[in-house]
């Protein structure tokens, strides 16, 4: 019986919530080791797997997966969820790249300023509903099919739940002017391994973190704080 992947990650969504997704929706059972010290964080680079020193990282199939997209990449390929051809693949690139672009906005929200918050929420939700929403709607209504791709679940698709829910945290009824990803969200969220998913009690991690968790979380991973919210301004 072949061992169960296993996600190094810190306990939080950061990057390494889009890995929980994809797993969960294929159906897969994983383990995580969760650190929650600077000092255990250093004990994994030590242990000489974590290639560039970042994580997540995911070991399976006999091989220590780092960097985001290649590890949903492969997870997605592995179970049937990247397209059946390089022209379906293009496409879900296309789609999980601006889903993204969209997930990292919301990322670093949390390091907002203070006196910046409620411009940055304004930024993040006007990117949703003006650029981001319309691609996904307009995909949807064009072929009127249940997913991004047809009537074949894709790591799109779970990507795309998982943003929805994700700006929706930010603000109720984002989806008001989207009919077609009102559709899509009932649908997906009926899925029984997505279903499971969002249980209480699951592998998923919650939106907020209080500001001591924030602090771990910068010496954690040496966060230059001027960076993180350079990027946000």
């Amino acid at each position: 019986m072949a061992a169960k992947p296993k996600l190094y990650y810190y306990d939080g969504r950061g990057r390494g919530e889009s890995v929980r997704w994809l797993l969960a929706a294929a159906g897969v059972e994983f383990e995580e080791v969760l650190f929650r010290t600077a000092e255990e964080f250093e004990n994994l680079i030590k242990g000489g797997n974590l290639m560039y020193q970042q994580v997540p990282m995911v070991e399976m199939d006999g091989m220590y997966m780092v960097q985001t997209r290649a590890i949903l990449k492969y997870i997605a390929a592995k179970y049937n969820l990247y397209g059946k051809d390089l022209k379906e693949r293009a496409l879900i690139d296309m789609y999980v790249e601006g889903m993204r672009d969209l997930n990292d906005m919301i990322m670093f929200f949390i390091f907002s300023l203070r006196e910046e918050k409620q411009k940055n929420l304004n930024y993040i939700l006007e990117r949703a509903t003006e650029r981001f929403f319309p691609v996904y709607e307009k995909a949807l209504k064009d072929h009127g099919k249940n997913y991004l791709l047809g009537n074949q679940l894709s790591w799109a698709d779970v990507q795309l739940i998982e943003v929805i829910l994700m700006v929706e945290e930010l603000k109720s009824g984002v989806l008001s002017a989207f009919p077609k990803l009102q559709e899509f969200k009932a649908r997906i969220t009926k899925l029984p391994n997505i279903q499971k998913f969002l249980q209480p009690g699951s592998q998923r991690k919650p939106p907020e973190i209080d500001d001591a968790a924030l602090e771990v979380l910068k010496k954690i991973f040496k966060l230059d704080e001027d960076l993180v919210l350079k990027h946000m301004s």
